[in-house]
């Protein structure tokens, strides 16, 4: 298989928002690794077994569950100790495990950001593609420039499936992508920008990109906990105006 490049993520913190608690709050996050570009049809293709009609473009039309079956099999493939486990489709991340798996949704933001604390890391026409482009298509991987921990594509191209859910007590079993796509404008690129689909959902401007790190825990590990899941998945607050209904 085509080498998964991966960029090596120094500890820190960011600072989250969930819009729909109103609340913000400040992640620690132990050092991870993080992949440096979205996972491209060629990678994808080869571990899978399918033919890649356009191998350096990210993968797009990738559901959260193929994303996990990806890392689970780039894992095997290398020898390490896959990330999850699965009873039917409820999904176990064993945090412990040095295999691949999807970044945490506050290791996304934290190695997008890449010490930026704007909605951009840069100047948007140079690193990410958006609507402002006029492509139709995902662009090849690598196009624009990088964020200071050398990570491509993280804005614009394609959006990134992420780890956590998006809000359990109003989207159930829906999971966060981050990062904007090709036919979004600047509005939707930006390192804050929080989407989601249920798990079986696939969609043409979203893919993903892997990371790797094992935790010394059971059920808790880089801004992510099963404890937090719950809690959130029991608030019966308001809705912003805007959402989307649950489709």
């Amino acid at each position: 298989m085509t080498d998964i490049e991966l960029a090596r993520i120094a500890a820190g913190s960011v600072t989250l928002h969930d819009a729909r608690r109103k609340v913000r709050w400040s992640v620690e996050l132990e050092p991870f690794e993080i992949g440096v570009y979205p996972v491209t049809q060629e990678q994808l293709g080869e571990l899978l077994g399918e033919t890649a009609s356009a191998p350096r473009r990210p993968v797009t039309d990738v559901s959260w569950l193929r994303a996990i079956r990806f890392c689970n099999a780039a894992s095997e493939w290398e020898g390490l100790d896959p990330a999850y486990t699965f009873d039917g489709e409820e999904v176990t991340w064993h945090v412990d495990a040095d295999g691949y798996r999807l970044p945490t949704e506050a290791e996304w933001e934290f190695a997008c950001r890449a010490g930026s604390t704007g909605a951009h890391y840069g100047p948007l026409a140079e690193i990410a593609w958006t609507s402002a482009d006029g492509v139709t298509t995902p662009q090849e991987v690598g196009g624009k420039l990088p964020n200071l921990n050398g990570l491509f594509d993280t804005l614009g191209n394609v959006w990134e499936w992420c780890w956590d859910l998006l809000d359990p007590a109003r989207y159930r079993d829906y999971r966060v992508f981050r990062g904007g796509g090709f036919a979004d404008d600047a509005h939707s690129v930006r390192a804050s920008t929080r989407r989601g689909g249920a798990p079986r959902m696939h969609h043409d401007d979203v893919g993903f990109r892997v990371a790797r790190g094992g935790f010394d825990a059971v059920d808790a590990a880089q801004g992510w906990s099963a404890a937090l899941d719950r809690e959130r998945a029991a608030y019966d607050g308001p809705t912003p105006p805007g959402w989307t209904p649950l489709r």
